[in-house]
C-alpha cells in the first residue's frame, strides 16, 4: 500500500510515468456535478442518478485517450553544457520531435539538480510532424560534478482532458567548476585587470628585462617607454612593454579547512580563494613561468607537480574543480613537511587560508623557518569585513560599545601577530573578498619585477 502510494505521489510530482485529468476536465465535471445538484433541487432526481451520469461522463471522456500519442512516437534530447562556471547562467536547450497528425500542448521539466535554478515547468505547443526547441537558463551555485539522468514530459490528448507523463533516459555529466570570470579578463587584458581601485596600477615594470611586446599605454606607464613610432602609426598612445625572467616557479597552496567554509557575499572562502589561484596560475603560466597547486586541510587532498604553458591551467582545474572544505582543522605542518620533499627548487609560495587561524598555529612556525631558507613565502586571506566595520563603527549604547571594543581588541591582537611572523620573512596580507585574485596577482608581478627568485 505504502509504494502504491509513492508511486502516485511520485506521479504527481512529474517523477513518474501515468495519466491524470487535466484542470478542464476536472472543471466540466465540476460544472456538471453542481448543475445536476441545482436541478435536483426544482426536479426530483435522485443521487444515484446523478452519480451514474457523472461516471458516464468520465468514460466518455476516455475516448479522448484513443487519441494521445504513446511514447514510442516521441523523442526528447537535451544540448546542455558539459562545463559550467559556478554562479554564471548557461541556457540549455530542450529538442521535443512530434511525428504524430495532432498538435500536441506539453509541460517539460528536466532532471538537472535541486541546486541548481529550475525554471520548471516548461510549456508550450509542438505542432504535428513538426521538432520544436525549448531554452530554459539555468546557475549551479556548487561546484562539483553532477549526473543528470531524465527528462520528463507532460502533454494533453486532443480535445484536451486528459494528459499523459512520461520520463526519458538522458544521461550527461555536467562538471560545475570554479567561477573562471577574473581568469579570463587577466588573459585578455592584464593591464586593465590589474587597476586597484580605479588608481593604482600594479604591473610587470617598463624598462626591466627583455623586450616583451608593444601594447595601449594604461595610466602609470612610464612616458619614456612610449612608442612614438606605433603611437602615430596607430593614432593611439602605444608603450613597450619589458618582462622579467621567465621559468620561475611558482606554488600555491590552497586551504581546504574547516574555517574556508565561512560564508561571503558571493559563496564562501575556499570558492574565493580558489577563483583567486586559479587566476594567479593563469598569469604565471602566460609568463611562461613553472606552477605547482597543492590542496590541503588535514592531509594532502591534491597535488599538481610543476609544469608551464596555458595548457597546464586545465590539467589544474580538472584536478581541483571538485575539492571541498572539510570539517577538520588544517594540518600545516603537515603539508609544509610535504612540500620541502616534493619542491626542491627555489619558488614563491602562495598560500590562500585564514590569517586568523595561522597565527595561532606555533607549530608551523618551525616547519615554516625552514621553508624560508630555501622558498619566499606570502599568505593571503579575505579580510572579516563584518569585525573591521564593527570596529569602526560609531556607538550609541553601552552593548554596542562593548561590541566595538572586542572588535578593535582582535583586531590589534592580529597585527601584533602578524608582525611577529613578519619578523622571521613571512608575509601575509588580507584584501576584500573581490580584491582577492587582484591583490595575489599584483604580488606576484612585483615579487617577479624585483627579482626576487
Amino acid at each position: 500500500m505504502n509504494k502504491s502510494l509513492k508511486n502516485l505521489w511520485g506521479r504527481f510530482l512529474f517523477r513518474d510515468k501515468g495519466i491524470l485529468p487535466t484542470s478542464r476536465l476536472v472543471l466540466l465535471l465540476s460544472i456538471l456535478s453542481m448543475t445536476f445538484i441545482l436541478l435536483s433541487l426544482f426536479v426530483n432526481v435522485s443521487w444515484p442518478i446523478i452519480f451514474l451520469l457523472n461516471v458516464f461522463f468520465i468514460l466518455f471522456s476516455l475516448v479522448d485517450l484513443v487519441f494521445i500519442p504513446n511514447k514510442k512516437a516521441l523523442s526528447m534530447t537535451r544540448i546542455i553544457p558539459i562545463e559550467m562556471e559556478r554562479g554564471i547562467s548557461y541556457h540549455v536547450n530542450i529538442v521535443v520531435e512530434n511525428p504524430t497528425e495532432y498538435d500536441m500542448r506539453v509541460e517539460i521539466k528536466d532532471g538537472i539538480p535541486q541546486s541548481f535554478s529550475r525554471p520548471f515547468p516548461i510549456t508550450g505547443m509542438v505542432e504535428k510532424n513538426t521538432k520544436k526547441q525549448f531554452t530554459y537558463h539555468t546557475t549551479a551555485p556548487v561546484r562539483g560534478e553532477y549526473l543528470v539522468s531524465h527528462l520528463y514530459l507532460r502533454y494533453q490528448s486532443r480535445i484536451g482532458l486528459w494528459q499523459k507523463q512520461m520520463n526519458f533516459a538522458k544521461k550527461d555529466t555536467i562538471k560545475v567548476i570554479p567561477d573562471m570570470t577574473e581568469t579570463k579578463q587577466y588573459l585578455e587584458n592584464a593591464q586593465k585587470f590589474l587597476i586597484h581601485e580605479g588608481v593604482t596600477i600594479r604591473k610587470q615594470k617598463s624598462g626591466v628585462g627583455e623586450f616583451s611586446k608593444i601594447r595601449s599605454y594604461g595610466v602609470g606607464d612610464d612616458p619614456r617607454k612610449i612608442n612614438w613610432r606605433q603611437t602615430a602609426k596607430l593614432q593611439e598612445v602605444m608603450t613597450n612593454e619589458y618582462e622579467p625572467e621567465h621559468g620561475k616557479y611558482i606554488t600555491i597552496l590552497i586551504d581546504c579547512g574547516r574555517m574556508m567554509g565561512a560564508e561571503l557575499k558571493k559563496g564562501n572562502r575556499l570558492e574565493r580563494s580558489l577563483e583567486a589561484a586559479m587566476t594567479v596560475a593563469a598569469a604565471a603560466l602566460q609568463k611562461g613561468d613553472y606552477v605547482a597547486v597543492l590542496a590541503f586541510s588535514k592531509k594532502v587532498k591534491a597535488y599538481i607537480p610543476p609544469a608551464k604553458g596555458l595548457p597546464h591551467l586545465q590539467t589544474i582545474l580538472k584536478t581541483i574543480y571538485n575539492i571541498q572544505v572539510d570539517a577538520a582543522e588544517s594540518n600545516y605542518a603537515e603539508v609544509f613537511q610535504y612540500l620541502q620533499l616534493v619542491q626542491k627548487k627555489r619558488s614563491l609560495i602562495l598560500l590562500f587560508s585564514d590569517v586568523k587561524t595561522f597565527l595561532h598555529e606555533e607549530s608551523a612556525l618551525i616547519y615554516l623557518k625552514r621553508v624560508r631558507q630555501r622558498h619566499l613565502f606570502f599568505m593571503i586571506g579575505v579580510e572579516d569585513e563584518i569585525l573591521k566595520k564593527r570596529a569602526g563603527a560609531p556607538v550609541t549604547s553601552l552593548e554596542e560599545t562593548m561590541i566595538k571594543g572586542v572588535a578593535q581588541q582582535q583586531l590589534l591582537t592580529k597585527k601584533r601577530e602578524k608582525a611577529k611572523w613578519e619578523k622571521q620573512g613571512l608575509l601575509m596580507m588580507e584584501a576584500r573578498e573581490e580584491r582577492l585574485a587582484t591583490t595575489a596577482v599584483s604580488h606576484y608581478i612585483d615579487t617577479m619585477n624585483r627579482g626576487l627568485l
